[in-house]
């Protein structure tokens, strides 16, 4: 038998006979020695060759921590004492330690102490103190959420040690930045069962995290049981299809419950208990998410005389106009409040098509009745009724940035996803609000998309994830203090398993718990990628498919203004890797030059690079030709202008030499809604070699090639003679992310002005990074 140390420990073990096996040996005290001994041999001999993580690699990062030699030994006569008020925190840590009679009577007798903390320490409510010394463990704090995040540190610093029966000594002093620190999870588009929901929550809470957003209702199905309703789960949490593009460009059909090809699941209301007694345990709050007025076809599909046709399949917003809606609606949040004892409740009230509202006599006659100016009014109208509803019953509503449009109930906390803009205004309103725009949404590309499962679209490396700044520049000190923290968005679309899920997630909701919990001028990403290396066992431990840092490189070129030289970047996901490079065109060898610093090249340069261990090449070698081109630093007169949400560089944009990496947010891909018409001048009339212009297509999010780009030249600028025209040969429905250079070879033409023109035949976005010329 294959001792899983780790796991036992944990309690994660995923297969059941595992778990009780393992169970069992602590229940039998000869057995639970025997145990311990073996996994103080596996620790030891894994730990060899092995840096022994300290506290200083904690994630995420304490207020303060000093390192001290020794280490305290967890045997199995290890005893707890804790006050009343932190008898729960300390449970918790025998049952995560396997600690049989753990609890002592005295103090004297423990070798793991809670304390209550001296009003003059200045915890506040999740803060903690945590001393590891030789021969005793002391945990302080004020409150049980203190005492909790004091036993889940600990538990971290034991997981990264091979030895995980030895926990290094240290002095801890830890305050949390946000109140709230959350991790989203949409279990509409595809159902995740209850022990991996606890898996889930296991992970969370080992990285402080403290709410569980259960994004639990949506078009793709219904998943909580709600008994004043059975249709909602006998018929709306089962589609057609399992994949969700499938269903979505389908039909758009539900199946019963039993049916062969039916696909979907719900939480009974035990179900939905027992997660949130789970989370209970381990400090976090679950916060349910009902969606209304918007994205609710599964309801109307089962239950049509909510909606403003009345017809099945017909619409996906309720009809506001309708008192019945009103009445549906209060009867499942009551039935929701009775499992969720959670401050919030979600409501949604994102994305809602307006449209049936403005054709529905009922919502007509409401908006007329009302005084409302709008449907953002009328939507305003139902959100204010159920804020009502929910603070009548000591609730209170939270959903997303759409609910600040109509103008915001009087006590509501915002989302904010669709960037800041929405949290801004709200909080200079008065409100709360989390703040989870794109730089959260982990269920974009992690990494290059040519290389990874299909996922939403956009890119999110884990650089990015930590570089996010919750509190907006725009918003004075005083206002700063509504925002109450951010959280990880995990939209599950491209994610069908519980698998993908997990490497979705990890290890960028590790960097998005610092962002949520370490002083701002603590951070530090140089220092936070030192500290994940030693989380990569931790993460195996728990047997979670987190995604493996790539051996690629990356070759960035950076144009030197007054060298008129590219100054050239090599970078990779690895930490510290060993990178040699050349710049002759041939392939790198383990000999080659090895990369230290930027290097500089000149006039048109093949620049290749690999990562070597041990003398062999890991992966395959990066390839990019680079030139200091002779439009860099030319000005462009703009035709028609780009779109007010991506302005990159604005005018500098199509010529600062500086090529758009793997996604438009990146500030240097400049995005168009029109068509694209702009005029390069070169400031003098020369011979021309070829020019170039480069689009990104994804057509995930809206992102389209022009249908052909022209190229047109003239010496005066007002006369101008089209020189060629290519057209796209990509189709629109290739889902991959792509980049096409438009490329016109011109001979030796002789010219001062260069036109390109590029029709947006699609409606949607084009994306232009560079203008090249030679």
């Amino acid at each position: 038998m294959q001792l899983r140390a780790p796991s036992a420990i944990m309690g994660i073990a995923d297969d059941a006979a595992t778990t009780s096996n393992i169970t069992l040996l602590f229940n039998m005290r000869r057995s639970n020695l025997l145990l311990w001994g073996l996994m103080l041999l596996a620790g030891a001999a894994g730990a060899q060759g092995t840096s022994t993580p300290l506290a200083s690699d904690l994630i995420p990062k304490p207020l303060s921590c000093t390192d001290k030699p020794g280490a305290f030994t967890i045997t199995p006569s290890v005893k707890l004492h804790a006050p009343s008020q932190f008898k729960e925190a300390a449970n918790l840590l025998a049952e995560k330690l396997r600690l049989s009679n753990a609890i002592a009577r005295s103090s004297k007798k423990a070798s793991i102490v809670f304390l209550e903390a001296d009003k003059k320490d200045s915890l506040g409510n999740e803060g903690y103190q945590l001393s590891v010394a030789p021969s005793k463990i002391t945990i302080t704090a004020s409150t049980l959420k203190g005492a909790t995040n004091a036993v889940f540190t600990l538990l971290q610093l034991q997981q990264l040690q091979p030895n995980m029966a030895s926990i290094p000594c240290t002095d801890i002093k830890d305050i949390p930045r946000f109140s709230y620190r959350g991790m989203h999870l949409d279990v509409s588009r595809n159902f995740m069962p209850v022990n991996f929901v606890k898996k889930y929550l296991d992970m969370m809470a080992l990285y402080k995290y403290n709410t569980f957003h259960w994004h639990l209702t949506d078009g793709p199905g219904w998943r909580l049981e709600i008994k004043k309703y059975p249709l909602l789960t006998s018929k709306a949490a089962f589609r057609t299809h399992n994949r969700w593009r499938d269903w979505w460009s389908s039909p758009r059909k539900y199946a019963d419950e039993g049916a062969p090809n039916a696909y979907g699941g719900y939480y009974t209301q035990d179900d939905a208990r027992e997660i949130v007694a789970y989370a209970a345990k381990l400090g976090i709050t679950v916060i349910p998410e009902i969606e209304m007025p918007g994205h609710s076809e599964e309801v109307l599909a089962v239950y049509p005389e909510l909606s403003c046709s009345g017809v099945p399949y017909k619409n996906g917003e309720f009809c506001i106009g309708n008192p019945q809606t009103y009445t549906f609606l209060e009867d499942v949040l009551k039935e929701v409040m009775a499992i969720f004892p959670s401050t919030y409740i979600h409501v949604g009230g994102d994305e809602a098509n307006i449209k049936p509202w403005q054709e529905c006599p009922k919502c007509q006659a409401l908006k007329k009745e009302k005084g409302l100016t709008n449907e953002h009014e009328l939507q305003a109208y139902l959100i204010k009724h159920m804020e009502q509803f929910l603070k009548d019953n000591g609730r209170k509503l939270i959903g997303w940035d759409e609910i600040v449009d109509g103008g915001l109930p009087a006590d509501a906390t915002v989302m904010s996803w669709r960037g800041e803009a929405g949290g801004i205004k709200a909080v200079q309103q008065g409100h709360d609000v989390v703040m989870t725009p794109g730089e959260t949404y982990l269920d974009a590309y992690q990494s290059d998309p040519t290389t990874q499962p299909e996922a939403i679209g956009g890119f999110l490396p884990l650089s990015r994830v930590y570089a996010y700044e919750p509190v907006p520049a725009a918003l004075t000190a005083e206002q700063s203090k509504h925002v109450m923290g951010t959280q990880a968005n995990l939209w599950s679309e491209y994610m069908p398993t519980t698998y993908q899920v997990e490497y979705m997630a990890y290890p960028r909701a590790i960097a998005l718990a610092e962002v949520a919990w370490t002083a701002k001028d603590k951070k530090d990403y140089s220092d936070f990628q030192r500290r994940l290396q030693h989380h990569y066992r931790l993460l195996q431990s728990n047997n979670v498919n987190y995604y493996r840092p790539s051996n690629s490189v990356t070759i960035a070129a950076l144009p030197d203004y007054e060298r008129k030289q590219n100054q050239i970047t090599l970078t990779s996901e690895q930490y510290k890797p060993e990178i040699r490079y050349t710049t002759d065109g041939n392939a790198p060898t383990a000999s080659s030059q090895l990369y230290d610093k930027p290097f500089y090249t000149s006039g048109k340069t093949i620049v290749k690079a690999a990562i070597f261990k041990n003398g062999e090449m890991q992966g395959e070698a990066a390839c990019d030709t680079t030139n200091y081109h002779l439009a860099i630093g030319k000005p462009v007169t703009f035709n028609t202008l780009w779109s007010d949400s991506y302005p990159a560089q604005k005018e500098q944009t199509l010529t600062n030499g500086v090529k758009g990496s793997l996604t438009y947010h990146d500030k240097q891909w400049l995005g168009y809604l029109k068509n694209f018409d702009v005029t390069v001048d070169m400031e003098s009339v020369q011979p021309i070699s070829s020019v170039a212009i480069r689009f990104m297509q994804q057509p995930g999010p809206g992102v389209y090639f022009p249908s052909y780009v022209e190229v047109q030249f003239s010496e005066d600028g007002k006369t101008f003679t089209t020189f060629k025209k290519e057209v796209n040969t990509t189709p629109t429905n290739d889902l991959l992310l792509r980049f096409k250079s438009f490329t016109f070879d011109c001979g030796n033409t002789k010219t001062r002005y260069i036109r390109f023109i590029a029709p947006n035949v699609m409606r949607g976005y084009m994306f232009i990074d560079e203008i090249t010329v030679y």
